[in-house]
């Protein structure tokens, strides 16, 4: 039996009848288009504002809106610098460069792959303007260090928390230490919208009504525009569904938790390198990330035992055709160089159930390296 990377189907399967009563319900009031008056997405912000205890949530489009959109309400301009981690999805540095500013990468750190605090001070200068640490795969970085230095060199912080939804950093949810924070909801996030959806947290309410005019075309209310904004709207159907899943986002995470405690119980290949938490962090596997110095090698092996893998990510940021003409080396960022080499990230999900962990386990204690 084919052992899926991810299984959103049975993942509606088990919430079916609240589901689809959300979304009839949405089709009902025809509340289709976010912003506004909408009141799934109302309800849903709403409802993640209580989940993270913050003064103020926006809804838009997805993750990458939400973070250009906060770039922009912060005023990073043209000619700013903004440090980000050498791994991440793109949108992480694609954000920052969009808007004009300059993506300044740091290395990671070589154990969990976070960006790597210790470095992060080197980098500032006096054009940098923000920090924005990423929870990378769902483990939580240092944000006690990270707020410190951004205290002693004036700079703003903006967290990514698009693969962290409920980690923690010394028991405070990620998303919280920040000036805000950036949310994805795509749809195998541990909390995962049906299509492209994201939000903004934050607790200067300044912030928070400048996030939401961009978001709606540069209005708070109706035809009354002002300032040029943009169309990054959550759709009422995912708000819907997000308010459902919401509600089981806690226990999905232990779930997540309890499988990669069985993975790191039973992998006893030592040829294979597991996850590493972070010091203070609880982490909620949004990914299994696991290394092998044979990694392409393993992958073919899964494969041949119908087990679906992915690579999170095959290049870091600064060796992406995108940033070519900067010129970096392999020296540059050794640390996150050599790991996107042999990374590979397994299935992993709430739903997983033994028999299939057995089966992924049995297949890389197996391998040779």
């Amino acid at each position: 039996m084919k052992i899926p990377f991810v299984d959103l189907k049975i993942q509606y399967q088990n919430l079916k009848q609240e589901i689809d009563a959300a979304i009839a319900d949405v089709i009902s009031k025809t509340a289709f288009v976010g912003g506004g008056n909408n009141v799934f997405c109302t309800q849903f912000e709403n409802d993640f504002k209580r989940f993270l205890n913050m003064q103020h949530v926006i809804s838009c489009a997805n993750g990458t809106d939400s973070l250009e959109i906060l770039l922009e309400a912060f005023k990073i301009k043209v000619g700013d610098e903004v440090i980000v981690p050498a791994i991440s999805w793109v949108s992480t540095s694609e954000a920052v460069g969009r808007i004009g500013a300059k993506p300044v990468f740091v290395d990671v750190d070589k154990d969990t792959l976070l960006i790597n605090t210790n470095l992060i001070e080197e980098k500032i200068t006096s054009k940098t303007k923000a920090i924005i640490p990423v929870h990378l795969y769902g483990n939580s970085v240092n944000m006690t260090h990270v707020m410190e230095l951004a205290k002693k060199h004036n700079l703003i912080v903006i967290e990514d928390c698009a693969q962290s939804h409920g980690s923690t950093h010394k028991g405070k949810l990620s998303g919280t230490f920040g000036d805000a924070s950036s949310f994805s909801f795509y749809p195998g996030k541990n909390l995962g919208a049906y299509g492209d959806a994201g939000c903004i947290a934050t607790n200067n309410l300044a912030i928070a009504n400048t996030c939401k005019m961009i978001a709606n075309h540069g209005q708070l209310e109706k035809h009354n525009h002002l300032i040029e904004g943009r169309n990054s709207r959550m759709d009422g159907i995912h708000a819907a569904i997000l308010s459902v899943k919401l509600n089981y986002l806690n226990d999905g995470n232990l779930k997540r938790q309890a499988n990669a405690d069985y993975y790191k119980k039973y992998i006893s290949n030592t040829s294979i390198k597991l996850p590493v938490v972070n010091r203070d962090a609880s982490h909620v596997y949004h990914l299994f990330v696991i290394s092998s110095s044979n990694r392409d090698a393993l992958k073919k092996h899964l494969e041949s035992h119908t087990i679906e893998t992915a690579i999170h990510y095959p290049n870091a940021l600064p060796f992406l055709n995108a940033y070519k003409h900067l010129g970096y080396t392999q020296e540059d960022f050794p640390v996150s160089f050599e790991a996107t080499k042999h990374i590979l990230s397994i299935p992993m999900f709430p739903e997983l159930t033994h028999q299939q962990m057995d089966t992924v386990i049995t297949a890389l204690n197996s391998f040779n390296a």
